[in-house]
């Protein structure tokens, strides 16, 4: 009953992030269910994926992950072998292999010096070479203790410490050797529910690695003993390594609901308020901008217009020089019989614009979901599986925005567009990273997703979301066709030469650039969340930088748009959509900055997997944001045109 209440009153606190995102940095709603222990029972540590960690220049030396039993590595196995622990498809798409391990931890029983492994584990040449190879590149171990990360603390010069995920496989000496961590000092913290002693939680867990070389028995102290490091020689097959740990068990204050806090440290929060400030200062100088524009010019252009309807009507005269003034204007009212013409490829923007709202609908599912505290980093992979989820249910809603589309573009091929709609953009996106997990396969990284998973998307996506999709297009053709408030000419109006600054290139690099400029730091967090393996959970920032990013490419989206048919270019859906979506092209160009910046690759494959992922990302956000830029179009030129008379 107690735990009830206290998930409850975590949840409206959480809630409260609509408001306030600064409280995610202390409250989530937990992902599991909470597990006691009682003294000397077994608490199980897991092993995850090796992961790839900064060196000392802090820079990534490579993308890939390993299995933490890969053959090379050599480490300690369960007597009875490891065994894979349930994973989500979340979780597996995004790298983790989470294994049993022959550590035995036992509750508030503390161990020192005590051995993994029966004897010593020989190290060849091969295997030498590739463990140095990871140490020199910083890869890092990482261990689940009760759903909780293995990690160190770090000190940023601040009061409070926090708990930095995965510690270091190795380091390298002062001579430049990397060295082998052999040894582990494991301290845990638990704390007592209710002051009740056989009632015990995991709060923290923290490890030591160290490097130590053993030359004779291990006793209870010889771990404490100063000991030269392990330094693997790549000449020679007898490399005898000794895998030990010890175990200490601290009690805590820190309840089992906000254990997570010293892992969702914000290290600089003035950097996120800065940005979202700055971000939405822009935002509503934008918006107010435009809405000062828009109003005033347009109140002046109906007036002008509807004032020249009546003359017409009253078949006065005299009044030449209103009408010339009215004539002489070269507004938007002259392009009315062509601005719903048509546009060029008509079924591939209707495509486009269908997962663009099916990609839209999802994100934004999806971010207050995390807002909300359901995908809390406790319950890992939860993130993928229900983008994954999300996007396959929402199968429906890009059908029937797509046939909507088309149905109102006088598309005929609507077989065609039934058809490519589910099949077109997913089919490009798995097609990429197939081709990449091909590089992962080929340098046996555990990153690879299995063969299996990938049938299990295929069968995901052709049983549930392309059914879904043919249903929502279905219902879409049915509806009655969305009919423009003007007839459309027969015969095209001329285009007449536009400014500079109007032409297709100049206009798509202004108008993409302040949507990327209101997401560009939650991006840089991101880009680390994804390349350095850190927890992002500041979803009440992402919240708000997404809402700002959405207004942003609506309005200067719009405003394009108005100076289009100004200068009597009626050709604005591709302009729109092309527009709005170049805000992708800043998104590749930031990552090519990061690549440069923060990354340090050094060889093909892994330059290969950066650029091709990178590019996913974008051609994904380039969909979603041109998306966002068409629909806001569309009901701008649906609205003013429609407010007009029209002989």
């Amino acid at each position: 009953m107690q735990l009830r209440k206290q998930t409850r009153a975590k949840a409206t606190l959480v809630a409260s992030l609509l408001a306030a995102p600064q409280l995610a940095s202390a409250f989530y709603l937990p992902g599991v269910a909470p597990t006691s222990y009682k003294p000397d029972d077994l608490v199980p540590l897991y092993v995850n994926t090796i992961r790839p960690a900064p060196g000392p220049d802090a820079l990534l030396h490579s993308p890939f992950s390993y299995d933490y039993y890969h053959p090379l590595f050599r480490f300690c196995e369960p007597k009875d072998g490891a065994q894979s622990v349930g994973e989500s498809l979340g979780s597996i798409l995004f790298g983790d292999r989470i294994k049993t391990s022959p550590f035995e931890l036992k509750m508030k029983h503390n161990e020192t010096c005590k051995k993994l492994c029966d004897g010593p584990v020989k190290y060849r040449k091969g295997a030498s070479f590739f463990v140095n190879r990871r140490i020199t590149e910083g890869a890092s171990l990482n261990w689940l203790v009760d759903g909780l990360p293995a990690g160190q603390i770090v000190d940023e010069n601040t009061d409070t410490e926090y708990y930095n995920p995965g510690f270091p496989l190795g380091q390298e000496l002062a001579d430049g050797q990397p060295s082998f961590n052999n040894h582990y000092d494991i301290t845990i913290d638990y704390h007592e529910v209710n002051g009740n002693p056989d009632q015990l939680r995991v709060v923290g867990v923290i490890v030591e690695p160290r490097s130590k070389k053993y030359s004779g028995d291990v006793g209870p102290d010889t771990c404490k003993s100063a000991l030269d490091p392990i330094v693997l020689n790549e000449k020679t097959d007898d490399n005898d390594v000794t895998f030990t740990y010890s175990v200490s068990w601290v009690p805590s204050p820190t309840a089992w609901a906000t254990r997570w806090d010293k892992y969702l440290h914000v290290i600089d929060p003035k950097i996120h308020w800065f940005s979202l400030v700055n971000s939405a200062f822009i935002v509503v100088f934008l918006v107010l901008t435009v809405m000062s524009v828009l109003v005033r010019a347009l109140k002046k252009d109906f007036e002008r217009y509807n004032r020249l309807d009546q003359i017409n009507l009253d078949d006065l005269s005299g009044t030449s020089a209103l009408e010339d003034g009215v004539q002489e204007d070269s507004g938007w009212k002259l392009v009315h019989g062509d601005v719903f013409r048509t546009p060029s490829h008509p079924l591939l923007l209707s495509i486009f614009l269908g997962n663009g709202a099916q990609l839209f609908v999802m994100t934004g599912f999806t971010i207050v979901f995390a807002l909300l505290g359901f995908l809390s980093p406790s319950n890992r992979g939860s993130l993928g599986t229900i983008m994954v989820l999300l996007y396959t249910i929402l199968g429906f809603v890009g059908g029937y925005a797509s046939a909507r589309v088309y149905k109102s573009m006088q598309g005929e091929k609507w077989k065609l567009n039934i058809a490519l709609t589910p099949v077109l953009v997913p089919g490009i996106v798995f097609g990429t990273f197939f081709l990449l997990d091909l590089f992962l396969w080929a340098e046996g990284s555990s990153g690879a997703v299995p063969f299996t998973t990938m049938l299990v998307i295929i069968l995901i996506w052709f049983v549930f979301s392309v059914p879904l999709s043919f249903a929502g297009s279905w219902l879409g053709f049915r509806a009655p066709a969305i009919e423009p408030p003007v007839r459309t000419n027969q015969i095209p109006r001329q285009i007449p030469p536009t400014t500079t600054y109007l032409k297709p290139i100049p206009s798509m690099l202004l108008v993409g650039l302040l949507p990327f400029g209101a997401i560009f730091v939650e991006l840089y967090f991101i880009m680390g969340s994804i390349w350095f393996s850190m927890i992002y959970y500041m979803f009440g920032f992402l919240f708000l930088c997404y809402a700002l990013m959405v207004l942003t490419c609506a309005a200067v989206t719009v405003l394009m748009v108005y100076f289009l048919l100004c200068a009597e270019n009626y050709n604005w859906q591709w302009r729109a959509f092309l527009a709005a979506g170049t805000s992708a092209l800043y998104v590749f160009l930031n990552a090519i900055i990061y690549w440069v910046s923060r990354l340090s690759l050094g060889g093909v494959p892994g330059s290969v997997l950066y650029l091709g992922y990178s590019l996913l990302i974008s051609f994904l956000f380039f969909i979603l944001t041109g998306s966002i830029g068409y629909f806001s179009s569309w009901w701008f030129v649906r609205k003013i045109y429609s407010s007009i008379k029209i002989d």
